[in-house]
Order: structure tokens, then C-alpha cells, then sequence
């Protein structure tokens, strides 16, 4: 597991607050998804532009490489009944350890325990609780006819996609809550920066001559989850499997040593960069689990862009794009979103730091 070293900082986790209207966390997505608005962010001059995001290829040069998630989200959200006493459960997976057992977030908690039965649809799917893992979340062995199909088979048919809980408006088409070039099943959540791509805006940036890279990271429900903790530093980050391809080590580091930017879709991308990256920048091929925590004092090696949405206040995630600039830079460009109504978290609008 790739270890984080941590950056000393006495910053403290409501040095990352700011004042959100609730009408402006985005419910549902903008059509079609390249039309969502874009805000330009430079880190050298300290100013902002205000565009729209199929504009990004303006702002790509050829030779840059755009580095995206391609992991798939499943729909990892099962709502069933306790078999012993018919008591409603609800079951989010979050980690599959092998084809049919996977960590899980149960709720309520209390009542899964270790033994007991969850019923799922008209019964065609159960799991046993055969443990508990690290956090307090289960471990489940699924049991199904396979004559049917695998988990995930079984997963499209009667599972709900697992949308972040500010968002309230059912989901009409769950294809919505995936990237275009989503491609491995794993992720509870989106990337969720890569969604206002269309096949046709990569096309051209493509034709463009920007390379397009993919990586993998299987994002957790730790996106979601609130820093609790008074100190940043006194946080425990989650960790999630990730992957570096050969192929896409050997590109990356090609057009750093050509001197192009690595510009990362979204802060998984970014996470992935890192923590496959040496202390000179070069990105090695791997497949680990990385509990990197990125916040100011942090210094980028691979990264010399991010496309990336708008993030929860107090947030690792907001850390990580103040640590990629400056705190005091990203609030003030919040608080000019907030002034020009952007559209805000996983449905929201996109910042592109550059």
C-alpha cells in the first residue's frame, strides 16, 4: 500500500469551510454534458475566466496528456431485509475481495451481524455476514444461481446506483452517473470531473494531438465522508485500489521528459499520479492500494494541471485542490463561484486549474 507522507501544517479542518447556498448543489446533470460551465482558474496570475466546459480543448495543447479514470461504477446500493426477522437493511458495497464477497457498508449496523442473512429482490440474491472489517464495516458472501450470471449480472438487475446523499432527486437514467470512457467495474462513486466529457469532445482533443491516458482508481464512499477531526493531520484517509498500466506509465513519462503537462481529470486521477510517481516526477507502472492524503504543504510531482468539480467545504478533496494552489486562492475563486451560481458537487460545474 503506498504510504502518505504527510506534510507538516498546523491548518485546521474549518480553514477549509465556505458558505454554500443549498440551491446551488446541483441535483441533476446538466444536457448535454459538455455544457456545463467552466471555470478557468490560473494559478500564476491569480485570475479567473468564466467558460464553458466543451472550451476545455482550448486551453490543451499538443503533446499535453490528459489523464482519466476509467473505473466503472457499479450499482453497489441494495436495499433488502434482514431474513431472520424480515427488518428493512440497506447494503452499499464497497470493495470486492473476491467474485462474491465484497466489504460492505451495512445500515442499520447494529443489526448485521456476524451470521445473520440479508434477502435481496424477490429473494433471487442473499448474503451472509461472515465478518466485520476495519471502520466497522461488514464482509458479505453473496449466494445466487450463477446459471443466471455473475454478481455484477445480478448487481444491474436489482441494484440502485449509490448517489452521494446531498443529492435528493431520483436518477433518471443511471448511465448519467458514469463517464463516457467508464470501462472496469468497481467504483461506489463517480469521478465525478470526467462526466461532462462527451465522446465527441475527446475526439477532438484527440485530433488535437493530446494524448488520452487512462488509469484506474475504484473510488470509495471515503470521498463522501466528513474530516472529522480538528487537525487535518489527525485524519485517516481511506484508501482504494488503483492501477498504472505500463502503457500509460511509458506515455506519461514521455511527455514529461518532452516537457509537456500531465493535466489529471479529476482529484482520483490526480491521487493515482502521485502515488504512482517518484520523488523526480517519473510514473511507474502498479497496482496497489494508496491512502495518499494530499493538503497544502503537499508537493505535486506529476500533476501539472486538474480538471475537477466544485467540493464539499471542509473536505479532503477541497484540501487537495488547495494544496495544488493555495487555500487562500481556491476559497476566493469558491467564493466568486458561489457569487456567479455555479452549480455545485457530483452533478456540478467544473474548475479547471491550470
Amino acid at each position: 500500500m503506498i504510504e502518505n507522507k504527510k506534510p507538516q501544517t498546523e491548518l485546521s479542518t474549518h480553514d477549509f469551510y465556505y458558505e454554500l447556498p443549498a440551491e446551488l448543489i446541483a441535483q441533476e446533470p446538466v444536457e448535454p454534458r459538455d455544457m456545463s460551465r467552466l471555470l478557468v482558474a490560473d494559478r500564476k496570475t491569480g485570475t479567473v475566466s468564466h467558460r464553458i466546459f466543451r472550451d476545455i480543448e482550448e486551453y490543451l495543447e499538443p503533446g499535453d496528456v490528459l489523464v482519466i479514470n476509467d473505473s466503472k461504477v457499479i450499482p453497489a446500493r441494495l436495499l433488502g431485509v434482514k431474513e431472520q426477522t424480515g427488518i428493512g437493511m440497506e447494503v452499499v458495497l464497497l470493495r470486492q475481495r473476491e467474485l462474491d464477497v465484497w466489504e460492505a457498508l451495512t445500515r442499520p449496523g447494529r443489526r448485521a451481524k456476524t451470521g445473520c442473512v440479508i434477502k435481496f429482490g424477490n429473494g433471487e440474491l442473499s448474503a451472509q455476514v461472515t465478518g466485520v472489517a476495519e471502520g466497522g464495516n461488514r464482509v458479505l458472501r453473496f449466494d445466487y444461481d450463477h446459471s443466471a450470471g455473475d454478481i455484477f449480472t445480478m448487481l444491474d438487475r436489482i441494484g440502485k446506483m449509490p448517489l452521494p446523499p446531498y443529492i435528493t432527486t431520483p436518477l433518471k437514467d443511471k448511465d448519467r452517473y458514469q463517464t463516457v470512457y467508464a470501462n472496469e467495474r468497481g467504483s461506489a462513486a463517480a469521478p465525478t470531473a470526467g462526466l461532462h466529457f462527451t465522446t465527441e469532445l475527446l475526439d477532438r482533443i484527440r485530433e488535437k494531438g493530446v494524448d488520452v491516458v487512462s488509469v484506474m482508481l475504484h473510488v470509495g464512499l471515503g470521498t463522501f465522508r466528513p474530516v472529522k477531526t480538528e487537525k487535518i493531520t489527525d485524519h485517516v484517509m481511506h484508501s482504494e485500489y488503483f492501477r498504472v498500466t505500463e502503457d500509460a506509465a511509458e506515455r506519461i513519462n514521455a511527455a514529461r521528459k518532452r516537457g509537456k503537462r500531465i493535466i489529471a481529470v479529476g482529484t482520483t486521477s490526480a491521487r493515482v499520479l502521485e502515488s504512482a510517481s517518484d520523488d523526480s516526477g517519473i510514473v511507474h507502472s502498479m497496482c496497489d492500494d494508496t491512502g495518499i492524503f494530499i493538503y497544502p504543504g503537499y508537493r505535486f510531482k506529476a500533476v501539472d494541471a486538474l480538471i475537477t468539480n466544485f467540493h464539499l467545504p471542509e473536505s479532503t478533496l477541497i484540501m487537495l485542490v488547495s494544496a495544488f494552489s493555495s487555500r487562500e486562492f481556491i476559497l476566493d475563486v469558491y467564493k466568486e463561484a458561489v457569487r456567479e451560481k455555479y452549480r455545485f458537487f457530483s452533478f456540478g460545474d467544473a474548475m479547471f486549474i491550470k
